[in-house]
């Protein structure tokens, strides 16, 4: 079998039916036709964009914690200046969709950068912050103001898991106080834990933003978490290819915007 070399290595190789590439070949591919994309547009102007006529698609991966901070402004504001677009917004998965931003399936994440941890090549803008908190419902019958610690680990808990994992930032503080808490019910998703907390004795611990939008819900008291943790970054993340393009710099822009209105405390 006869085999052919180029200065970057063995690419193709001749066999009795024909020329065939190589493991090395097929892998570059992808690489290749990333390349040919940027050149693409590196050469060709951009389009103009007309947000007011537009029919354009915009999908975004959000968790549903961004989806109820962040979509219903966004969603009003394209209906009175953008009518013709349209949002799509999907869940966010465990594994961060590089390839659905490089391939042009997806636009942009939304989510807190700790979880999504984004490869360092693409672009992210920091939105806003967020802390945690705890609630408990209305007259609750040992908690009526910021629980002590004792109390906090002493009470049972209300856990949101999308993973179903029992442990969290807050476990591993408590852990490294030699503490730990009883977590009675872990449930995967956000729109039933306000009405589960105002019918029981059970502390919720959550991101301080989202515990503000439970308490216009149900009747619910907020608390600081009495143990000391960081501060979350919610952030957009996008690919490097879309970094030029109007489209894309307009939907940005008014996500930052209602980042921003969101920012403070």
């Amino acid at each position: 079998m006869q085999i052919l070399i180029n200065v970057q290595g063995t690419l193709l190789v001749k066999t009795p039916t024909g020329m065939k590439p190589t493991e090395r070949a097929i892998a570059l591919i992808e690489p290749v036709r990333l390349l040919l994309r940027e050149m693409e547009q590196l050469i060709q102007p951009p389009m103009a964009f007309e947000a007011a006529t537009s029919q354009q698609r915009f999908v975004l991966a959000a968790t549903d914690y961004m989806e109820l901070l962040l979509i219903p402004e966004l969603s009003r504001l394209i209906d009175k200046i953008a009518p013709g677009i349209d949002i799509h917004v999907k869940r966010t998965e465990s594994a961060f969709p590089t390839a659905e931003l490089e391939n042009g399936n997806l636009d942009v994440v939304l989510g807190f950068e700790s979880v999504l941890n984004p490869p360092a090549h693409l672009c992210c803008e920091r939105l806003f912050i967020d802390q945690m908190a705890c609630m408990v419902r209305q007259n609750h019958p040992l908690i009526r103001k910021t629980p002590s610690l004792d109390e906090y680990v002493s009470a049972p808990h209300m856990l949101i898991s999308r993973t179903g994992s029992s442990v969290g930032l807050i476990d591993q503080k408590l852990a490294e106080l030699g503490l730990e808490r009883r977590i009675k019910l872990i449930v995967p998703h956000f729109l039933s834990a306000p009405l589960i907390v105002a019918e029981t004795d059970m502390i919720l611990s959550l991101p301080y933003r989202i515990a503000q939008q439970f308490k216009k819900l149900a009747a619910l008291e907020i608390f600081s978490v009495p143990v000391e943790l960081p501060a979350y970054d919610l952030v957009m993340v996008w690919h490097p290819l879309q970094e030029k393009d109007p489209a894309h710099l307009w939907l940005r822009d008014k996500i930052i915007a209602i980042g921003r209105n969101i920012s403070g405390f």
